[in-house]
């Protein structure tokens, strides 16, 4: 684990990102206190048009109208 100042961490931020991207664990401290540590964000997924086809069913009374006690139903008072 390769902790830094602030001051090193601003003046060699370029060369930290390009450690943590590469698995290195870099902590920055003020002082002797450890308070950051500087990680790679998670990329994100592509997302895939139609992945949920067919893994989702609707009952055939989906579109009924909901009975006034049943929940989520409108109360028009």
């Amino acid at each position: 684990m390769a902790q830094f100042s602030v001051h090193d961490a601003e003046t060699n931020l370029s060369r930290l990102i390009a450690d943590a991207l590469a698995g290195g664990k870099v902590v920055i401290a003020r002082g002797s206190v450890a308070v950051m540590r500087l990680v790679p964000v998670a990329p994100r997924g592509r997302r895939c048009f139609g992945a949920l086809k067919d893994g989702i069913a609707m009952d055939a009374r989906f579109d009924d109208p909901l009975l006034e006690d049943e929940p989520g139903g409108c109360s028009r008072g």
